[in-house]
């Protein structure tokens, strides 16, 4: 996965380029790529605290409640970091049978490898 700040006109010709090589059959695997208009919307969404997070999760996948614990973080304020790099495409929430006590959820890494182009 890749994390980039690109302009608008760049992500358009990028889209064109892959649906290009798709029609073409030349499409290797894809690599996903999450971009940003400039640098300041990358930092309000990319912060400190959701790096670390996302480290954690990546060395430990767990529930919400077990990585707020381990980081010492708000479980609400762990949730609302989760929910925004699992908009991004980050980390995914697998729903595990938790037996005899209904279901877990596990918070994991999408894509272990991730490349922050500035």
């Amino acid at each position: 996965m890749q994390i980039k700040i690109e302009s608008t006109e760049d992500f358009f010709a990028r889209g064109k380029s892959v649906a290009t090589l798709a029609d073409q059959g030349n499409l290797e695997a894809a690599c996903s790529i999450v971009s940003f208009e400039n640098a300041e919307d990358l930092a309000r969404v990319i912060t400190a605290a959701k790096i670390r997070l996302f480290r954690e999760i990546r060395a430990h996948p767990g529930s919400i409640s077990d990585i707020s614990k381990r980081l010492n973080r708000d479980r609400s304020s762990v949730k609302r970091d989760i929910d925004v790099l699992h908009a991004i495409g980050l980390v995914d929430m697998n729903i595990k049978i938790n037996a005899g006590h209904g279901i877990k959820k596990e918070v994991v890494v999408r894509d272990p490898q991730v490349l922050m182009a500035l």
